[in-house]
């Protein structure tokens, strides 16, 4: 018990050290909190979409952009990472009396307070845009518990891939590997207007499952249902992968 309670407040600590990185560094937030809404006015507006769409485009869209951003934005997460690394502040966290994985779980709790207040600041974007669901108090959360296990997952695949990658310039180059992975899914456009080999890939898409179960929560017209277990299963199975990957490689790093 005693260990479990060092545990969380070296964890508290390192969230705090991030939480101040915000006001040094306040246009990476911005840039963070902005892009996904710039993304829904393109898609919603400018360029168009929703191939095979019946009925209202932003309610279809809206669950899928909302998913995206789970899955974007990591790059602000990995860099600090790999900073630290190079910089030698890992060193000095690690000489010092403190849980293994307590700076990597500070790290992740800044980034989930941070999706929170992304997730608030789209969703009132859509809903200044004429968006509205009928969804109740426990729907509505359990959509928003959805995205943000979502994010938790793709951000422990972030984590351990930057101390894979070791450099900040390194980040970009793995960055990329997120937009295929985003796009390739059914954010825009439903699967039956896809080919059909591209339509197996999009169905397949953890981030697929997690829009489409929310969009089953929000009730939007003519969503599937079914979608919960698989929104619930891949991130956990993510986790179970990538976070005992990047605490293991994390503990190693001054060995």
């Amino acid at each position: 018990m005693t260990s479990t309670v060092y545990a969380l407040t070296d964890s508290w600590t390192m969230t705090r050290r991030e939480l101040a990185r915000w006001g040094r560094q306040p246009a990476a937030v911005v840039v963070n909190l902005v892009f996904p809404v710039m993304l829904l006015l393109m898609f919603g507006y400018l360029i168009g979409g929703g191939r095979g769409v019946s009925g209202d485009y932003l309610g279809y869209l809206l669950p899928g952009m909302l998913a995206l951003s789970m899955a974007f934005g990591l790059e602000g997460t990995m860099i600090a990472v790999t900073q630290d690394m190079n910089k030698g502040v890992v060193d000095r966290f690690r000489s010092m009396p403190m849980a293994d994985g307590a700076v990597l779980v500070g790290r992740s709790a800044a980034d989930m307070l941070q999706s929170v207040l992304g997730l608030v600041v789209l969703l009132g974007v859509a809903a200044a845009l004429g968006w509205r669901t009928d969804a109740g108090p426990g729907a509505f959360l359990g959509a928003l518990g959805l995205l943000l296990l979502l994010r938790f997952a793709m951000l422990w695949v972030g984590i351990h891939l930057a101390l894979v990658a070791g450099r900040p310039e390194m980040v970009q180059a793995v960055q990329i590997l997120v937009w295929p992975f985003g796009f390739l899914s059914t954010v825009f456009a439903v699967p039956e207007s896809m080919p059909g080999w591209l339509a197996t890939v999009a169905r397949w898409n953890p981030i697929s499952h997690t829009a489409a179960a929310v969009r089953d929560l929000f009730g939007v017209p003519g969503a599937e249902s079914g979608h919960a277990g698989a929104a619930v299963l891949w991130p956990l199975a993510l986790l179970a992968v990538f976070f005992p990957l990047a605490v293991r490689r994390f503990a190693r790093l001054s060995r």
